[in-house]
């Protein structure tokens, strides 16, 4: 069985959706891409393949050092 696999990533000022290493058209916020993944990922499964969505984080609100989850909220 194919694998689809759908990444959510931040490219300059905007958020794109990467399916199988090729980034799409681009989106303002990291919620539409989302969307428009899930969309996507959807009709995979009705045509029969797997799927895997990565969302990546907010880099902007990376951790600092160690166990410091302060700079998340």
């Amino acid at each position: 069985m194919q694998t689809e696999s759908f990444e959510i990533v931040g490219r300059e000022a905007a958020w794109v959706v990467s399916r199988n290493g090729a980034d799409g058209q681009p989106y303002v916020t990291k919620e539409a891409a989302f969307d428009a993944a899930v969309a996507a990922a959807s009709n995979a499964i009705k045509a029969g393949s797997d799927v895997s969505i990565v969302v990546q984080g907010d880099r902007s609100k990376e951790r600092v050092s160690g166990e410091d989850w302060s700079a998340l909220s």
